[in-house]
């Protein structure tokens, strides 16, 4: 699969967030409620929260962590 290279910013966005999302809502689920036969249900339902807030938070605040972070970082 090829994604032009001017959707990097979206891609990259949705893939941290789904991942993100995927394994916080997974620990943070069987820490709260226990692994039991609900467990994938509760944790669906949480992933889904989670996706939704965290897509468009990571789409906001990715470049402007990048750029803190660039200048904190000296070059040498």
């Amino acid at each position: 699969m090829n994604i032009s290279r001017k959707y990097e910013s979206v891609v990259f966005a949705f893939m941290m967030a789904a991942l993100m999302a995927g394994i916080m809502s997974a620990v943070l689920t069987w820490v709260n409620t226990g692994m039991d036969s609900g467990f994938l249900v509760r944790w669906l339902r949480a992933y889904g929260l989670a996706f939704v807030l965290a897509f468009p938070l990571v789409l906001f605040l990715a470049p402007r962590v990048r750029r803190l972070t660039q200048k904190m970082i000296e070059d040498k």
